[in-house]
């Protein structure tokens, strides 16, 4: 009987040890996945990452900042694989070594939205640079994420090519996520270039109307790097890939498009993979 048993364990701990590194690396780790606010704000992770744990039996913890801190938190190793929304930066990241590779997984798009007031005349334009020029000519309440976030980037670059100098008391940096940025925009009710997703999820609870959208300058791609394990002891390379390989499957795209369907009649987010 002992000796039976012992076989039995020597047999099945290497075969339990196997189908744990394949599902991840070391026993009982998880995946952490360093993403922006605008996927967790939206309920996409919520609605996206069982189906991923149930098919891989990876648990993924979730840290949701900005853009530019998922990035730093890929560069000192505090994450096995980033989803973010600044395809230049990301490009950077993979050149200068810390990712091993960048994929297009979805996109949707940014807008300004404001109080139905409008007090710079911006409702209906489709050209952002002539509505942040108005909301400047007017010293119009405009609310930032000062937070280096993918969104706060794409506001950054707009400001940036009219070579406007944002000082005054009409321009307000809060260092917040989307969310609670949203939240104060609304309290402030002054203007604020949002993602569509985090909008459309939200504006049941807030005041602020749509103004400005349809501008090419608008598109939001959203991209997965999974960190360079060469870069940092410890990376969960092989939960990382798989987590890659799954998210721009046909499966996960296809859930992807579906996701704000049913409730708000639109994706929420556009899955363009390998397109």
């Amino acid at each position: 009987m002992k000796r039976t048993a012992l076989i039995i364990t020597l047999v099945l701990v290497p075969v339990i040890l196997a189908g744990t590194v394949w599902l991840g690396g070391r026993p009982g780790r998880e995946l952490v996945l360093a993403t922006t606010t605008s996927t967790e704000d939206s309920g996409l992770l919520d609605y996206l990452l069982p189906y991923f744990t149930e098919r891989t039996g990876i648990q993924v913890k979730v840290v949701a900042v900005g853009t530019g801190q998922a990035l730093e938190m890929g560069r000192k190793g505090d994450a096995d694989v980033l989803l973010v929304h600044a395809k230049p930066d990301e490009l950077k990241f993979v050149a200068d070594g810390y990712g091993t590779e960048r994929h297009d997984v979805m996109y949707n798009d940014f807008i300004i939205i404001g109080p139905a007031a409008d007090p710079a005349g911006i409702k209906g334009l489709a050209d952002v640079k002539e509505a942040f020029r108005l909301i400047a000519a007017a010293q119009a309440t405009f609310v930032s994420r000062g937070d280096n976030s993918g969104t706060h980037k794409k506001e950054k670059a707009i400001w940036a090519a009219m070579e406007t100098v944002l000082a005054g008391d009409w321009y307000v940096e809060v260092g917040q996520g989307m969310g609670a940025t949203l939240g104060i925009a609304d309290e402030k009710q002054g203007y604020l270039l949002i993602d569509r997703a985090t909008y459309l999820a939200q504006k049941a609870s807030i005041s602020l109307e749509i103004m400005v959208e349809g501008d090419e300058l608008l598109l939001n791609q959203y991209g997965v790097i999974p960190v360079n394990p060469a870069r940092h002891d410890g990376i969960n390379e092989r939960g990382a890939r798989m987590f890659v390989e799954w998210l721009i499957s046909d499966e996960a795209q296809e859930l992807i498009g579906k996701f704000g369907v049913e409730e708000f009649g639109q994706p929420l987010f556009f899955p363009n993979a390998g397109r």
